[in-house]
């Protein structure tokens, strides 16, 4: 079986221009979840360490992460990417000014190495019902389900375009999605 990222296809309102009709965009639908220990058994499947032995490696590399970031440092996972400590603060005047006071937020930001660049660059795509929210009726509320629609259950990748029918095209559907409100 081919993998695919399955996704939906939501209306959205322009934040700034509420009276703007809504347009549809993409928002990624996930099939599941890995945690370290079903994580640790497919590494198990992959090479010669046993599962416990992964579990140990993968506890261990969480806490030496954490305590790399918490000293300032940029983390580097090989191909797999980069982790890194973020700030934003107020602006002060001039640099006496500024305190410690002033920074606001803080984030860890994740840059993706080559592995994970060459995956989206292959990425296919499935569209699936749109989850339903606590309460609403008429969505389906298992990410794996398809809909009912055949042109719906077409997988793509590269550059053809969305089920959206926009104009936009796959590329588009992997811009993160955070949830918010797209203009």
């Amino acid at each position: 079986m081919k993998k695919s990222v399955t996704y939906s296809v939501v209306p959205r309102k322009n934040p700034v221009d509420n009276e703007s009709v809504p347009l549809f965009y993409a928002r990624a639908q996930s099939r599941g979840e890995e945690d370290i220990r079903s994580l640790s058994k497919h590494i198990e499947q992959m090479c010669t360490v046993t599962r416990t032995d992964v579990v140990a490696v993968l506890t261990a590399l969480e806490s030496t992460i954490t305590d790399c970031l918490a000293n300032g440092e940029i983390v580097r996972l090989g191909e797999l990417g980069s982790l890194q400590v973020s700030l934003s603060s107020n602006g002060a005047p001039t640099e006496k000014e500024f305190s410690i006071s002033m920074i606001k937020s803080k984030r860890i930001l994740f840059r993706p190495g080559l592995t994970l660049q060459n995956m989206l660059k292959t990425l296919a795509f499935q569209r699936v019902d749109k989850k339903a929210k606590p309460g609403e009726n008429g969505a389906g509320p298992d990410a794996d389900s398809q809909s009912s629609d055949p042109g719906s259950q077409e997988q793509q990748s590269g550059k053809q375009e969305s089920q959206a029918g926009d104009g936009t095209h796959a590329q588009d559907v992997q811009a993160e999605d955070t949830g918010d409100v797209m203009p």
